[in-house]
């Protein structure tokens, strides 16, 4: 929560700061000073006008939220160009044409938010490589969270990322949290649940709850229940495991843990310690979580593996780590190494309600773990 009161508050601090600062520097451009006959008060009106017309048409197009996303960039690289031609100009004693920084910093912001759009939309591998004196053989395992289904695809497009993860031959797929969301339609939950049922795995498909799959809405909102999702989730044989850990193989065991947020719900959750109480000590242990906040107890306990998202990658540079750094969570992204304890945060398959990502690019994890022969 820390980190989101942080991200609205700079969001809210982004948007005043946009209109005010961009609708004045527009408003000294030569051309719209002779338009207004040197009025500045009117040019400064009527920029504000024509920046908030154009804040209301991109929300239009791509939703309130982006459109933010977008201002904020500009008017922070409008800052940035500002302040390079003021150097450049005092190194090379050369002037410069007024509305030239502004220029550049409306280029520069669409080919950026492109990118940003590109990075968030489609989505890559992720390979890891780990090695275990705890797991008896080798084990491929296959990673995704955050998929909120609905938000850059839909059903149909989940489907073949499901596709391209059966290609790789997974002995088991995890799927750590916010698989679906308050927006996704019932159609997109039923036909994402079916894609799952289509995964062929040596050791089946597992699932663990993030913060938004059980939802914030009404379920006459949404168009489905929680209960329509487990029942769908079952029914493609994918196994849902809350606070309950899964012995596979005689090898290795999977355990789940209920997210953080069921803390804030009244229901509350296991601690590793109690999860993981009277396993078999010498047997590889994957925990999935999908909040990475609970590094220290899940290393005592004696996790091997802990697998989350939630994070989307710190989503934007260059505030990758502000979750980190107001201690909500462990790490952003990537791999880190606790002891004997691998930890592995996802940026996530896709987003919420967001469609622009400038930290990180969209992934599902492929993760190969070496162990005794």
């Amino acid at each position: 929560m820390g980190a989101f009161i942080v991200i609205v508050i700079g969001v809210v601090a982004g948007v005043a700061f946009f209109m005010s600062y961009v609708s004045r520097r527009t408003a000294s451009f030569p051309l719209v000073q002779s338009l207004m006959g040197g009025r500045k008060r009117l040019a400064f009106w009527v920029c504000f006008a024509v920046w908030a017309l154009l804040f209301f048409l991109l929300g239009l197009l791509i939703g309130s939220v982006n459109s933010v996303i977008c201002m904020v960039h500009l008017a922070g690289f409008w800052l940035l160009s500002e302040l390079f031609f003021y150097l450049l100009k005092r190194g090379t004693h050369k002037s410069f044409r007024e509305y030239l920084p502004g220029v550049c910093a409306i280029l520069f912001t669409i080919c950026y938010m492109i990118i940003a759009w590109y990075l968030c939309t489609h989505v890559w591998e992720k390979d890891y490589s780990l090695e275990s004196d705890a797991l008896k053989g080798d084990l491929r395992i296959v990673q995704f969270a955050d998929s909120h289904v609905g938000a850059t695809f839909h059903a149909q497009k989940f489907r073949d990322y499901m596709l391209a993860i059966n290609a790789l031959h997974p002995d088991l797929v995890v799927v750590t949290g916010d698989f679906v969301d308050d927006d996704t339609s019932r159609e997109d939950m039923i036909g994402s649940c079916e894609a799952l049922g289509e995964l062929e795995t040596s050791y089946g498909v597992y699932f663990c709850y993030g913060n938004h799959d059980k939802g914030y809405f009404n379920d006459e909102a949404k168009g489905w229940t929680n209960d329509d999702l487990m029942e769908n989730l079952a029914k493609n044989d994918v196994i849902v495991l809350q606070d309950e850990v899964r012995l596979i193989d005689d090898r290795f065991y999977v355990i789940g843990r209920q997210d953080k947020s069921e803390e804030d719900r009244g229901a509350g959750r296991k601690t590793p310690a109690l999860l993981m109480e009277g396993l078999e000590p010498d047997l590889y242990r994957i925990v999935l979580d999908h909040q990475p906040c609970e590094y220290d107890q899940e290393e005592a306990a004696g996790a091997s593996l802990v697998l989350s998202g939630h994070t989307h990658g710190g989503q934007f540079f260059p505030f990758n780590n502000i979750g980190v750094l107001t201690r909500q969570y462990d790490r952003s992204y990537g791999l880190e190494r606790r002891g004997n304890t691998d930890y592995i945060v996802t940026s996530g398959i896709s987003d919420w309600n967001l469609i622009f990502k400038t930290g990180c690019r969209s992934e599902y994890v492929v993760i190969d773990v070496h162990g005794l022969k």
